[in-house]
């Protein structure tokens, strides 16, 4: 019986070979032409997903569908949420959170946090690009929902944040 090294199911290849090649480095994305940084571009809106979950709850009645918020996002809007300025979809309440994460490679161990909406103009100069999510939380009914997704960034790629080293 022959061993696997030489006879390989794939013409040119050897089963168990050393020295297997790493692909190249992916090139550095090219810069982007934008007017304004502080100017959303690429804006995805969730109207649409969010009108028909609120369709759905209406005519199926099934609440835990839609009001299932995970507990720290609960916590996150408690903390770090701004008032959206509009009563809860499916309470009526009108102490509406709004959550906005931000998320890049370029951001590093940042990517995924929270941020105020203040901040998200210095960050457009700070990062060549990175993505926005807005998301609505109700503390009280549990309701949430993605609202609006958008591209903020100078346009200039940045080399990725790398971890920090905890002593």
């Amino acid at each position: 019986m022959a061993s696997p090294r030489q006879n390989s199911s794939v013409r040119g290849t050897r089963v168990g070979a050393t020295g297997a090649r790493k692909p190249p480095p992916e090139p550095p994305p090219e810069p982007e032409e934008v007017g304004d940084p502080t100017r959303p571009r690429q804006v995805v809106n969730y109207v649409m997903q969010r009108r028909a979950a609120l369709q759905g709850l209406r005519r199926n009645g099934l609440r835990d569908d839609v009001c299932d918020a995970d507990p720290m996002l609960l916590r996150t809007a408690k903390y770090h949420g701004e008032a959206a300025g509009r009563p809860c979809p499916v309470c009526r309440r009108a102490d509406l959170s709004q959550l906005t994460y931000t998320f890049s490679p370029e951001m590093g161990d940042t990517s995924g946090r929270v941020r105020a909406t203040v901040e998200l103009k210095t960050l457009a100069y700070e990062y060549g690009a990175f993505r926005v999510y807005v998301v609505e939380v109700c503390r009280d009914c549990h309701w949430n929902h993605v609202v609006l997704s958008y591209v903020l960034g100078d346009g200039n790629p940045r080399t990725p944040a790398g971890r920090r080293r905890t002593p």
